[in-house]
């Protein structure tokens, strides 16, 4: 199959817009990708004709809902090849998920003294919780540090992981250095030591294929909104014996089997942990997307982001005022840099009045600023749909910035 990225780009409607009477460049898909038109009408569509609550109505409507929405997690599951559909548990997003297992495995199996297990390269959302988890029962984090090119000191790993250590979680791919992690090496480090590993999947999943049977983590989370699905739906997967195991980390409706004024027995696997009315259409629209990304196929999408990213670095790298960071392999679609005596901020609102949207700042990433002893960086985050020709307008506003502040 030739890869046909202009054909790719009329799904996206967003695409052929302007913006200060340019042509959108679009480099700001780490944050979040534009979704393509089956998704919006996806969306659409179930409002306008199939719109009612899930589960538990008897009529017509509540019962085509409620399939479809069964089936989007049985689509999920496919996806990220889980062994089971009830190991995926709608959730509001990557963050959510996190916060949910934090809760949870926490109370169950986390006492003073124990140990949580993370890299320096993480986002907030996979630091915050596990410090709030760590304050609360007066337990231990402790941190994989990395080296300058963006690599983690795997070296470290065996000297970090004591009797006391309760969970590993590491982000798959870094959303500021695109750092790829070996994660598959790291769960096998810690299974030999019966320790199981959350794996924040929110920048990998839409880049390459994911087989969580074969990575064989116990957790495994993502967002809809980074995969060309909608906001505010997210995925937590986990192995079906830690989910059983596990309390629930929200308590409502359909999570419950039987509420009396004394007791409440809880309701089994999925819904255990999807408390109240889910965001249903959220997950039948990131189905949607999950089925279009499979259509062009990921190992497709993999090699031709692999090409534009090594295009981009190729001439980024000739200027001598740009500063590269990540430049470790393997790496995905994230470039991340500075221009030397200009502030990321103000480069990217330049930027921005060329057409070109990039992201600056920390990235919720500041320990990776706090390595380097940066104040933030320029990241161009890449998608399917993103050309060789936008990666030259980037380098040609680059130079345009350098020439305005010189």
């Amino acid at each position: 199959m030739k890869y046909n990225v202009n054909a790719i780009r009329n799904d996206f409607p967003i695409l052929h817009r302007e913006v200060y009477n340019k042509p959108l460049i679009y480099l700001d898909n780490g944050a979040t990708t534009q979704k393509p038109l089956r998704v919006i009408n996806c969306i659409r569509d179930f409002q306008r004709f199939r719109n009612s609550s899930i589960h538990r109505g008897v009529h017509y409507l509540s019962e085509q809902a409620t399939g479809e929405f069964e089936n989007a997690r049985k689509t999920v599951q496919q996806f990220i090849h889980a062994l089971h559909p009830h190991e995926i548990i709608f959730t509001p997003g990557t963050t959510a998920s996190i916060n949910g297992i934090a809760f949870s495995f926490g109370e169950k199996y986390v006492k003073a003294g124990d140990e949580i297990l993370i890299t320096e390269m993480e986002h907030h959302a996979n630091i915050v919780p596990w410090q709030m988890l760590c304050e609360r029962k007066k337990a231990v984090l402790k941190v994989i540090p990395f080296s300058d090119e963006g690599k983690l000191k795997l070296d470290e790993l065996d000297r970090l992981i004591t009797p006391k250590t309760r969970l590993i979680t590491v982000i798959h791919v870094s959303n500021t250095l695109g750092t790829v992690n070996p994660v598959e090496e790291i769960i096998r480090k810690a299974h030999a030591s019966d320790i199981p590993v959350l794996v924040d999947g929110a920048q990998s999943v839409q880049h390459t294929p994911i087989d969580v049977q074969k990575m064989d983590c116990d957790f495994f989370v993502f967002s809809g909104h980074k995969v060309y699905g909608p906001t505010g739906i997210g995925i937590l997967y986990g192995k079906e014996k830690w989910l059983e195991e596990l309390p629930p980390f929200q308590g409502g409706g359909e999570m419950v089997d039987v509420v009396t004024m004394e007791k409440t027995t809880y309701n089994g696997l999925p819904f255990k942990f999807e408390a109240g009315t889910p965001n249903y259409i959220g997950a039948i629209a990131l189905a949607e997307a999950l089925q279009y990304i499979s259509g062009l196929g990921l190992d497709h999408i993999a090699a031709y982001e692999q090409e534009l990213l090594d295009y981009g670095i190729s001439k980024l790298s000739e200027l001598e005022y740009v500063k590269l960071y990540g430049t470790t392999r393997p790496k995905s679609a994230v470039i991340s840099f500075n221009l030397d005596g200009i502030h990321p901020y103000d480069a990217g609102m330049i930027m921005d009045k060329m057409g070109i949207a990039v992201r600056t700042g920390t990235h919720c990433a500041q320990p990776v600023m706090q390595h380097y002893g940066i104040s933030g960086t320029i990241r161009a985050s890449l998608a399917l749909y993103n050309t060789c020709e936008e990666l030259d307008a980037l380098v040609d506003s680059v130079k345009k910035v350098k020439t305005m502040f010189s």
